[in-house]
């Protein structure tokens, strides 16, 4: 018989130690030492277990190897088939992470509008009727969107198998536990021991599985690091409590790219996929005030117009205050020297503060040019033209350095009606030959830019 042993487990990384620790060695986090009872098997029942196993597999030469293309259900919701890649494959688990309360949920249930496909909506949070309540406030009918609350992966493997739904939802991974198992829902043992249930059960069965997972304060997913491992796709659903907007990231995904972006809008019935992002992300004011300007950002291969805001104002105490929201603070420090050193503006006793318009973030360095110009507008107290917009990455010499996608970004600019982008004239080359409404102007430095924008 297998022994039955106990053995402390770090719930944060899911390093072992035979006694408790205050402090985790491996990753240096506090208190995070939990008791656990762990089966043991010994060596002799582990050889009889593998002699029972039916189907033996060997080793093949890669180039015996014959590719399969990976199927993909479509779904009704395009910005999460954006995300995804293209649709989601048959057989992978996705695991969808967030705040509590951000709509992950919400998320998941808007799939029941789809009345082609059959989903087992497995909860382990909320009764069937919390959940009927919220799908009659969104509008599904939900007739073959089945409602189970179980909390034994057991036993929600067996339903599956009655069922046979073309998608399956938990909600969410850190409630279920196995029975092989001693110890309580949550654990490290348990949320990885489950996860490969369902793992294996995907693979198997060709049904792909969505997992909802819980985040820590400092924002990662809660439970082992294993646990993004072992899943095909990790998606991150963030945004601001106080803005409509949620943004779809995914971190990892072993069918598409990691660089897509999914944009929701929070209205009374659920979430709705914004399509067209520019026309949100942008002020709809006809008059032009300082420190704004628009930024041709990309996210992805999705090109869309975003507002960048800056003011500057003398700094009251005497050290200068500088914050920054939606935007990564110690590259606003850089922007901040180098318009000092190389342009010639004064921001040491200034108070700056900067906000990418609509809660969301970006990493995009073509923000800097626009970012630039807004700080510089706010200094001098000069508007903008809201019908100009600005496309480019800022070296540590001023220089204006090239970006991809240019083509796209003035290909957006144009359909929304902007008169004049300025973008690097490093990316002349990938212009030539091409005709737009638009005007472009080739920049090389931010004294020049400067010169155009401000005279």
């Amino acid at each position: 018989m297998a022994k039955l042993t106990t053995q402390y487990i770090c719930q944060n990384c899911g390093s072992h130690s035979p006694k408790w620790v205050g402090k985790c060695p491996q990753c240096n986090e506090w208190n995070t030492y939990q008791e656990e009872i762990v089966e043991k098997v010994k060596p002799s029942e582990l050889r009889m277990k593998q002699k029972r196993q039916k189907k033996q597999k060997t080793s093949v030469a890669l180039n015996q190897v014959t590719p399969t293309q990976a199927f993909r259900l479509p779904m009704i919701d395009p910005e999460l088939t954006r995300v995804l890649g293209g649709g989601l494959v048959t057989g992978s688990v996705v695991l969808l992470g967030g705040e509590p309360g951000i709509g992950k949920s919400t998320l998941l249930l808007q799939l029941a509008h789809d009345t082609r496909l059959e989903i087992l909506y497995v909860s382990g949070e909320e009764s069937a009727e919390q959940i009927k309540i919220r799908a009659t406030r969104m509008g599904i009918d939900g007739s073959k969107c089945y409602i189970f609350t179980e909390t034994n992966v057991e036993n929600i493997l067996e339903e599956a198998a009655r069922v046979k739904p073309a998608i399956v939802i938990i909600d969410s991974i850190q409630t279920l536990h196995t029975q092989s198992l001693e110890s309580s829902p949550g654990s490290v043992t348990q949320v990885r021991e489950s996860t490969y249930t369902l793992q294996q059960f995907s693979k198997q069965s060709n049904v792909p599985v969505f997992v909802i997972g819980h985040i820590t304060k400092e924002g990662s997913i809660a439970g082992p690091k294993v646990l993004e491992h072992i899943v095909d796709v990790v998606l991150q659903f963030e945004g601001d409590q106080h803005y409509h907007y949620r943004v779809l990231r995914a971190l990892k995904n072993r069918f598409g790219s990691t660089f897509e972006m999914g944009l929701y809008e929070m209205v009374g019935n659920g979430l709705r996929p914004v399509e067209n992002p520019s026309e949100l992300l942008i002020s709809q004011s006809s008059e032009a005030l300082s420190g704004s300007a628009i930024s041709a950002a990309i996210e992805g291969l999705r090109p869309f117009m975003i507002e960048a805001q800056a003011l500057v104002s003398t700094a009251v105490y005497g050290t200068a205050q500088r914050s920054a929201t939606g935007y990564d603070l110690r590259r606003l420090h850089m922007l901040l020297a180098v318009l000092e050193k190389r342009g010639g503006f004064l921001f040491a006793n200034q108070d700056v503060f900067l906000n990418i318009a609509g809660g969301i973030r970006l990493s995009d360095p073509a923000l800097d040019l626009a970012l630039s110009i807004g700080l510089v507008s706010s200094l001098e107290n000069i508007p903008v033209s809201n019908k100009w917009c600005f496309a480019g990455e800022i070296g540590l010499s001023g220089e204006i350095r090239a970006v991809n996608y240019v083509d796209k970004r003035i290909q957006e600019a144009d359909r929304l009606g902007f008169e004049r982008i300025f973008v690097p004239k490093n990316n002349e080359k990938g212009l030539k030959g091409k005709e737009y409404r638009i005007e472009i102007v080739l920049i090389q430095n931010v004294r020049e830019v400067f010169e155009h924008v401000f005279g």
